[in-house]
């Protein structure tokens, strides 16, 4: 289904844009003042159903939303480690691809790795 474009949905994707790096839903709302809190989760949904962002539970149970940056239109790649700081919770879509050998007969439709440590800006 085709949606709108709103100057509200491109705000988002510029904060996206602008850290890029994964980021909850507190994360948005502290830089987008504007924009109250039911809006960003609603827009934060619609880009996740469309495909323009992954979703990431992090080690401290939020949800974090990265830009699909390499993902074509039929098919999202999101077979990656992400890796989320225990000190400033910055959280970062690793870039190898990971590979999985699962049993003969089984069929693989997704992987969620989450690495916690310390970021070179913390360390």
């Amino acid at each position: 289904m085709k949606r709108r474009n709103t100057a509200t949905k491109q705000k988002v994707l510029q904060a996206f844009k602008k850290e890029n790096r994964a980021l909850s839903h507190e994360m948005l709302q502290a830089s987008l003042d504007s924009i109250d809190r039911a809006t960003i989760y609603r827009i934060l949904n619609r880009f996740h159903e469309d495909g323009v962002v992954h979703k990431i539970l992090g080690a401290d149970g939020k949800q974090y939303f990265a830009l699909c940056v390499d993902c074509e239109e039929d098919h999202h790649r999101h077979d990656h480690f992400h890796f989320q700081c225990s000190s400033c919770q910055k959280m970062e879509c690793m870039e190898d691809e990971v590979s999985v050998s699962i049993p003969q007969g089984y069929q693989f439709q997704s992987f969620r790795g989450l690495i916690v440590g310390i970021c070179s800006d913390c360390a």
